[in-house]
């Protein structure tokens, strides 16, 4: 059996339920975009540096993960297969970007 302790700092007022709620709200967007940008682009290993080249590859990786996920041929397989898919197939990278 083991215990752990979380502290954070809010100008909530002491309502369990009410931070709970946001802190679940906060770890949903964690696994809901940041996860799976980690998994499908290995965001973690990213390493531009260079003036606004971070910022503008994570707003390109996010717009190209919406486009997977609102695939209009449900096609099946993952987001990182789809992304592989659409790296090598120019009339699925189409079907995406809504020009088929």
């Amino acid at each position: 059996v083991s215990h752990e302790r979380r502290y954070y700092i809010s100008s909530l007022a002491p309502d369990a339920e009410r931070l709970a709620s946001a802190i679940r709200q906060h770890w949903g967007i964690e696994n809901r975009v940041h996860g799976c940008l980690d998994v499908v682009f290995a965001d973690d290993q990213m390493r531009a540096r260079t003036a606004h080249a971070a910022h503008n590859l994570a707003t390109l990786k996010r717009l190209t993960l919406n486009l997977l996920r609102l695939d209009p041929s449900q096609r099946k397989g993952s987001l990182k297969t789809r992304r592989l898919i659409a790296n090598t197939s120019d009339e699925y990278r189409a079907e995406l970007l809504g020009l088929k």
